[in-house]
């Protein structure tokens, strides 16, 4: 997936301000293309681990359907650990045609990694920032 370094940002500046709870959301796409930024909620307020309410991802995946976007990718941020997808990411990755976006923010840089994650397998995919 190709994605703006200015819609990049929002997801960077999202997980900084949630820390030191884990931030979570979607990025909507348009022929492999992001092209927007959907902050969401973690309704588990946890530094561990992200849930989206149900409703508020009902409103967001429709809204993107709606737009004629894909759901590109969905993300979320590790405040303590490497960007890297913990069981708990892996066990709950149901979207296999979508990419699982991590910001790592345990250092001082923020991390960015993306992964495809399908049937519990795992692999990791690029990320193009132009």
């Amino acid at each position: 997936m190709r994605i703006a370094p200015e819609l990049l940002e929002q997801v960077i500046a999202h997980a900084r301000a949630e820390a030191p709870n884990e931030c979570c959301g979607m990025i909507a796409s348009e022929d492999g293309r992001a092209v927007a930024v959907y902050r969401a909620t973690n309704s588990a307020a946890s530094p561990l681990r992200y849930e989206i309410d149900g409703m508020e991802q009902y409103r967001i995946q429709t809204e993107i359907e709606d737009r004629g976007w894909d759901l590109g990718a969905i993300y979320h941020s590790h405040t303590r650990s490497d960007p890297y997808p913990s069981q708990t990411d892996i066990n709950l990755a149901l979207y296999p045609d979508s990419l699982y976006l991590i910001v790592g923010v345990a250092g001082d840089e923020p991390q960015v990694r993306a992964y495809r994650i399908v049937s519990g397998e795992v692999s990791e995919v690029v990320l193009e920032v132009s």
